[in-house]
């Protein structure tokens, strides 16, 4: 049986559509609230149409030194209809964090699977 991780597929965003993006500042001050967004297609636009689409994104938080990852937020990308009824794949949050570790974020595509990308930040 295959491991879930086996799945997951990686790339450049620049270059490949499915690849999550994570907008994230590269450090921030402990405890001080900052901007979270995740999205698809920053450079080469996914489709959204009822055939090929985002359908969900997941962003979890993995402390240095730490033991399992916090999940952070869970975006569904639910309006995929007729007449230009179309979610943008994008998600965006507010998080504060105390310690430095590695943002991973996670987007279902319905038909080329699941994708992941992850940027370190640093807590200052």
């Amino acid at each position: 049986m295959k491991s879930f991780g086996e799945f997951l597929q990686s790339g450049d965003w620049k270059g490949e559509k499915h690849v999550p993006v994570i907008h994230a500042p590269e450090s921030v001050k402990a405890g001080e609230a900052f901007e979270l967004k995740i999205s698809v297609g920053d450079e080469i636009p996914h489709p959204n149409s009822l055939e090929h689409y985002i359908a969900w994104g997941k962003v979890y938080f993995f402390q240095d030194g730490g033991k399992f990852p916090v999940e952070l937020a869970t975006f569904k990308f639910n309006a995929h209809g007729e007449g230009g009824n179309f979610a943008e794949p994008v998600g965006l949050t507010k998080i504060k964090l105390d310690k430095s570790g590695t943002i991973h974020a996670i987007t279902y595509c319905n038909i080329h699977g699941v994708w992941e990308n992850s940027k370190k930040i640093t807590v200052e």
